[in-house]
């Protein structure tokens, strides 16, 4: 081939190459009239939506989600749920019996599409359970938008999980996922995942949203309320503005979220205070019940402060608390929870908790139906973090993750472990999805700590926010950085931690006392090898740490918050046991052992550690 040729053909190929590996993300733009008819628990509804297709793929359908589909007797919901029994979701059986099988047909969900149009044109569509596929007359071309409009109507369903009518602590309206929402579009095409009660997935969106409604209703929503002074709850001198059916319309806008969600009661009460530079507010039925939410203020103050220091700064102007879920689900500038609680840590730590969802899962919007790990795990990383410091214990633990640890050990011999790397919706029991996505995901952090040292988990953490802030990462995205800050080579550990159930395992084997020195063997009896950090504390009250590194990693850990490394020579993951001699002999030691922060994930810990008598 000629020279010049080849160089040109080269230069050709890497930048089509490059173009086509690019990074890119769809955007929506969103505006909706919604018509709630309360007395009957139905809405109408019209949308317009601007979309567009940054890719470099041309679309020939798209796909919404119609999750409220999920809420009737033989949906696939119903019918996962009775094939898991007692092994699922308890929240959505009794007794092993699905909840759905016996919804009343005037309560089923339902969204009716009555028409959809792009460009002012009729579409063709199927609906395919809680997904409509829907066939363009035009393609949408790389780099262009067009705007597809649509009419529905919707019956607001049985509060089964997250979203419907009258739940348990009588809140009317909680209506999440309630809108037709279309599917992101990425690299690994549509996400187009039937909805089975988990998680969720969508592009990043404005919203525009007019709701009419009953006078005597207060909304909470995630997003800005234009105007306050029109309706009830969120300003005192409010002249509230009704049309000839004695409906209020209330106006909300949202930018950049992946979603907007809202919940409507006629007894809400609002209150609102500032929290560094943003603004809180508490939508909930104020009684004897929900007192601790008073006392929860400056617990959530204090949260997100911290959680602004430490992981990235919140982009929103906002965020609501209201009481109106199944629990507690996260969704753009708000969450839904219960607002009835007997301890006050307890309801903080609810809130703590799905808050910490807008870090992880709103503003680094991971898809949670292929990584829930890296959304709900991370999230339980920062929840335990944020309430150790808000709610110190008084006895000592080496770390606010030792009963996590603790946890994921006991579970791991039961034999029903399931690697993380699965689906969200796929595992076979629910116990299964939460070792594999909260626990695992939450100590995947904690191992990578131990890994590469406090200090540099916090630094990758934080530039994991500013690199992929209101983007979609995934964990080769966030693999990339702690390896790059690091300097560490920690694909091995992300291959078994995630893609595997199996465990690490290390015990001290042997140790033999001279008169100037002491020789130890370690064993390794796990099949995840891990660097060690091995401690020896002297008789004369000192610490000393040694790293044994681990020769996969490359680059050795020199210093950690839990002190300076002495570094020995590598542990080449092949080898089961491992012998190196200290310069202290029995009496000059009270006791030694491997890891004495009790940060490393290892399943019998007992033989970890050996106290010199």
């Amino acid at each position: 081939m000629n020279k010049g040729f080849s160089v040109l053909f080269s230069l050709v190929f890497s930048m089509v190459f490059s173009q086509k590996n690019a990074y890119y993300q769809q955007y929506a733009k969103y505006k909706m009239d919604i018509d709630v008819d309360a007395a009957n628990f139905k809405y109408s509804g019209t949308q317009s939506l601007v979309y567009t297709n940054n890719s470099p793929d041309e679309l020939k359908e798209v796909y919404f989600h119609l999750y409220w589909n999920a809420f009737k007797a033989g949906s696939m919901m119903d019918l996962r749920v009775q094939s898991q029994g007692k092994n699922g979701d308890s929240r959505l059986q009794k007794d092993g019996i699905s909840r759905l099988a016996s919804i009343p047909k005037n309560e089923e969900g339902a969204q009716n599409i009555h028409w959809i149009k792009q460009n002012g044109e009729n579409l063709r569509f199927e609906i395919q359970e809680t997904i409509m596929k829907v066939y363009l007359n035009t393609p949408i071309k790389p780099n262009s938008f067009t705007t597809f409009t649509m009419e529905w109507d919707a019956n607001i369903p049985m509060q089964i999980r997250r979203s419907g009518r009258n739940n348990r602590e009588g809140i009317d309206m909680t209506m999440t996922q309630w809108f037709p929402k279309i599917a992101e579009y990425d690299y690994d095409g549509w996400a187009s995942f039937d909805y089975i009660g988990r998680e969720f997935h969508a592009p990043f969106a404005d919203f525009d949203v007019s709701i009419k409604i009953d006078k005597n209703y207060v909304i909470g929503a995630g997003g800005i309320l234009e105007n306050p002074s029109e309706v009830k709850g969120y300003q005192e001198d409010a002249k509230i503005k009704t049309d000839k059916n004695n409906k209020a319309t209330w106006k909300w806008t949202a930018k950049n979220m992946l979603d907007f969600a809202w919940a409507a009661d006629r007894d809400y009460s609002v209150e609102s205070f500032p929290a560094d530079g943003l603004k809180i507010y508490y939508v909930y039925q104020k009684s004897e019940k929900t007192k601790l939410w008073e006392e929860s203020k400056p617990y959530i103050t204090k949260f997100f402060e911290m959680m602004n220091t430490d992981f990235g700064r919140y982009v929103y102007p906002n965020y609501s608390f209201i009481q109106g879920g199944d629990g507690g689900m996260e969704y753009g500038m708000c969450t839904m929870i219960l607002g009835e609680a007997n301890a006050l840590n307890g309801l903080v730590g609810l809130m703590v908790h799905e808050s910490g969802h807008s870090w992880f899962q709103q503003m680094l919007a991971t898809n949670e139906n292929t990584k829930p790990w890296m959304d709900e795990g991370f999230v339980s990383y920062a929840e335990d973090l944020m309430m150790s410091r808000l709610f110190p214990v008084r006895k000592i633990q080496a770390n606010p993750f030792v009963d996590y640890i603790e946890r994921y050990a006991n579970f791991s011999k039961s034999g029903l472990e399931e690697p993380a790397v699965w689906l969200a919706d796929h595992h076979d029991s629910g116990n299964a999805y939460t070792f594999a996505s909260y626990v695992k995901g939450e100590l995947y952090l904690v191992q990578l700590g131990y890994i590469i040292g406090e200090q540099n988990l916090s630094a990758v953490l934080k530039e994991y926010f500013e690199q992929w802030k209101l983007k979609h990462p995934t964990d080769r995205d966030f693999l990339h950085i702690a390896q790059k800050i690091s300097g560490m080579d920690l694909k091995w550990f992300n291959h078994y931690w995630i893609n595997t159930t199996k465990t690490i395992d290390y015990a001290i084997k042997n140790v033999e006392y001279g008169s100037s020195s002491t020789t130890i063997t370690l064993e390794n009896k796990g099949q995840i090898p891990m660097p060690i950090d091995f401690s020896v504390s002297t008789a004369d009250g000192n610490l000393v740490h040694y790293q044994i590194p681990m020769n996969m990693t490359r680059t050795w850990k020199k210093t950690d918050t839990y002190g300076d490394f002495k570094t020995l020579d590598y542990w080449a993951w092949t080898q089961k046991e491992y012998t190196f001699t200290i310069p202290y002999s029995k009496n000059q030691i009270s006791a030694l052992g491997i890891d004495f922060s009790r940060r490393m994930a290892d399943v019998n810990p007992e033989d970890n550690v050996l106290e010199v008598k």
